[in-house]
């Protein structure tokens, strides 16, 4: 007699998500396929030390193949989900790479970690100006627009013109903002400031934008303080209340007030401000009659199933989730909602396997931590308010622990041991990604 035919758990999705799923099915009595359309895991929360010159790609990336290897049960399929069939328990698949990939795929059980992007709140051609660091891709083209601006404003004999490409604007005072505006003022007054002749990195003027009366408005009041101040310590100037109503070529607009519009003269824009589920969220929605919220989170029940799919799981920053009371509740998006949203999808699917029960998802919030620039940070962790050095080192040691691969973990603790050393950054390289005079003449 043949052996019966195990079940098949397809994930989509490679992020923190998906992987501790596939990480807590790989000794389970299944079969696992994992799809996602890049070939590696991104340590998303250090893509802007990426885009800042103090890591290299590499560091922060690590090969989704190589983390399986010695999983039999796991298979790894480079592809695009174009589309669900939820009756016939299949995904559509296309390709993104040379190598054809069938076009449909079945499943038993399926768990969608499609994530989420940044939100131009209805302005997408403001993308243009105003790259994002969400992926490797565009932290690695806002690389090339911070190192190339310096170069230009070196080469611009116009004061005026010099000024804008040494102006540095931030939109959005999250902890991604609140990072990469600290990273630019340390590259600007601290790495780069021998680097030229004409002019002076430190006189860089850098601008972080936020629409509400405090930056990272996640964490406390206090917390919330300290970092505003460790970041005007920086050179850093933090324009609270204020909206962005444009961004161009040359230029981002504020709203007006008594004189009218503000307009900044800046050919370097990082935006961090507010995301967007994953389309993949919408599809979904639509298939099952799921609610969405503003942000196109989709709606799933207290065991993160989609209605009338229990063999359906979407986890991670594109769901809202439903708690004991039947209101659906945002949950933070950061990773260790999604790894903890992709341990407990794996846990069903081996209770289900046993004939056993399950409760519902609730989240253990383990806290927020950002940092400012060297040895600043804030933290709030179970109750403790950190800021400063200790913060730092916290923030160190956590993202250094869930850092995929020894190898990584390693090159990064040695490059950040140099760079607190010696101020360096190793990786400031103007690839071929955008820069700024790509975008039309001074």
């Amino acid at each position: 007699m043949s052996e019966l035919r195990k079940p098949h758990v397809v994930v989509v999705g490679g992020g923190f998500g998906g992987l501790q799923a596939v990480a807590k099915l790989r000794r389970a009595p299944v079969e696992v396929t994992l799809v996602d359309r890049r070939n590696f895991h991104l340590f998303q929360p250090l893509t802007y030390q990426v885009a800042t010159g103090a890591l290299s790609p590499g560091e922060i990336a690590y090969p989704l193949r190589a983390i399986f290897k010695r999983d039999g049960n796991v298979r790894v399929v480079l592809a695009e989900v174009s589309g669900f069939d939820l009756d016939a328990r299949e995904l559509l698949l296309r390709s993104v790479s040379p190598v054809p990939v069938p076009e449909r795929l079945g499943y038993d059980t399926l768990i969608v970690a499609g994530g989420s992007h940044y939100s131009y709140f209805g302005h997408e051609e403001w993308q243009t100006w105003a790259a994002e660091v969400k992926s490797l891709e565009s932290a690695l083209a806002v690389r090339s627009r911070l190192l190339a601006a310096f170069e230009a404003a070196e080469a611009e004999p116009n004061t005026d013109l010099r000024g804008a490409w040494l102006t540095f604007v931030v939109v959005g005072a999250g902890p991604t903002g609140v990072e990469m505006a600290g990273q630019i003022a340390e590259l600007a007054r601290d790495t780069l400031r021998r680097d030229f002749r004409t002019i002076d990195p430190r006189r860089a003027r850098i601008l972080l934008i936020e629409a509400a009366d405090r930056v990272l408005t996640s964490f406390p009041p206090s917390l919330s303080a300290k970092a505003e101040r460790s970041l005007q310590r920086l050179g850093v100037t933090v324009l609270k209340k204020r909206t962005v109503v444009g961004i161009d070529a040359a230029a981002v607009t504020l709203e007006g007030r008594d004189s009218g519009p503000e307009r900044i003269a800046s050919r370097a824009v990082v935006w961090a401000a507010g995301v967007t589920a994953s389309s993949l969220a919408g599809r979904l929605a639509e298939l099952t009659g799921a609610e969405r919220d503003r942000a196109g989170r989709v709606t799933v029940e207290s065991d993160l199933t989609l209605p009338g799919h229990p063999e359906v799981f979407a986890i991670g920053d594109m769901v809202r989730v439903r708690n004991v009371n039947g209101e659906p509740v945002v949950l933070p998006g950061v990773a260790p909602v999604a790894m903890q949203q992709g341990r407990y999808a794996a846990k069903v699917i081996r209770s289900r396997l046993r004939g056993r029960e399950h409760g519902a998802f609730r989240y253990r919030d383990k806290g927020n931590l950002a940092t400012i620039g060297r040895a600043a940070a804030v933290a709030d962790v179970k109750g403790f308010r950190l800021s400063g050095f200790l913060a730092w080192a916290t923030w160190l040691v956590v993202h250094l622990w869930y850092l995929i691969g020894f190898q990584n973990r390693l090159l990064v603790l040695i490059r950040w041991s140099f760079s607190f050393v010696t101020h360096g950054r190793g990786a400031r390289l103007i690839t071929g990604a955008s820069t700024p005079g790509e975008h039309g003449p001074r």
